[in-house]
C-alpha cells in the first residue's frame, strides 16, 4: 500500500516506537489548543514568508473550532530526547474511525479542487523559514493589520511577544510549536505555527477520512516518518 496509506504512517499515535527506512522513531502526541476556523479556509503554509493578507490557498472544511496536536518524533539513537522533529501537525475535524487518507490540494477561492489522480504524487506548499502553520484565511484578512511589515512589527520585533519569541518559549506550549491571537482578532481568531521536521521543503496537505467519506482530519506530514 503506498504513501499516504502505508503502514508508516504515524500521526497521532502518542508514546509508540515505529519502525521506518531511516532506523527508529519514537512518537508522542502534544496538544496545540483550538483553532478558530470561521470561514472553514484552513490555510496550510510558511507564515513567515509565504502568508498573505488575503486569498491564501486552503482547504475547506466546516466552519469552526477544532483541536490542533503536533506528533513529534524522537529520531535519536537511544531516544534520550536529544533530537526531537515535528512529524506531522494535525487538524482533528471529527471523530471516527479513519479509512483510508488522500492528500487534499491547496487552492484558492474559484480554483480547481479535483484531488489528485496518484497518492504518490502532491503539489503541498513551500516552506523556507523552517516553519508551518494552520489559519483561517478570512480570519487573516480581518484580524491582520494593514499596510506594514508583518516580518518587522510582529514575527521579529525583539520583544517577548514576537511570534519568533513565542514559537521558542518552552513555556508557552513546548519549543517549536505556538497557539498565537492574531493582532486585530474580536472574536480570539488564531493562528497555530509549527516547526517543520526537518526543516525546509515541500509538505503535502492530507486528509483522513472514514468509510462514508467523511473528512476526519487535516495534517501536514513533514516525511520525518517514512
Amino acid at each position: 500500500m503506498s504513501w499516504p496509506n502505508d503502514e508508516t504512517w504515524s500521526a497521532e499515535k502518542h508514546e509508540q516506537i515505529v519502525a521506518t527506512e531511516d532506523g527508529d522513531r519514537f512518537l508522542r502526541v502534544v496538544d496545540c489548543g483550538r483553532l478558530f476556523l470561521p470561514s472553514g479556509k484552513l490555510v496550510a503554509c510558511d507564515p513567515f514568508v509565504f502568508l498573505q493578507s488575503s486569498g491564501n490557498p486552503h482547504v475547506l472544511v466546516p466552519p469552526g473550532h477544532y483541536s490542533v496536536s503536533v506528533t513529534l518524533a524522537d529520531v535519536s539513537e537511544k531516544f534520550d530526547g536529544s533530537d526531537i522533529r515535528e512529524a506531522y501537525a494535525t487538524v482533528r475535524i471529527a471523530n471516527g474511525s479513519e479509512a483510508y487518507r488522500r492528500v487534499l490540494p491547496l487552492a484558492r477561492d474559484r480554483e480547481s479542487r479535483e484531488p489528485l489522480d496518484d497518492d504518490d504524487e502532491f503539489t503541498g506548499f513551500p516552506v523556507d523559514a523552517a516553519t508551518a502553520c494552520f489559519v483561517d484565511d478570512e480570519a487573516v484578512a480581518r484580524c491582520m493589520p494593514a499596510d506594514i511589515n508583518w516580518y518587522e512589527t510582529l514575527f521579529d520585533n525583539g520583544r517577548d511577544d514576537s511570534w519568533f519569541a513565542q514559537m521558542d518559549d518552552p513555556k508557552h506550549i513546548r519549543v517549536g510549536v505556538a497557539n498565537i491571537r492574531l493582532p486585530l482578532a474580536r472574536s480570539n481568531e488564531n493562528i497555530i505555527i509549527i516547526h517543520s521536521g526537518w526543516g525546509d521543503g515541500v509538505y503535502p496537505v492530507v486528509g483522513s477520512f472514514d468509510a462514508r467519506h467523511q473528512l476526519l482530519a487535516v495534517h501536514i506530514d513533514f516525511f520525518v516518518v517514512q
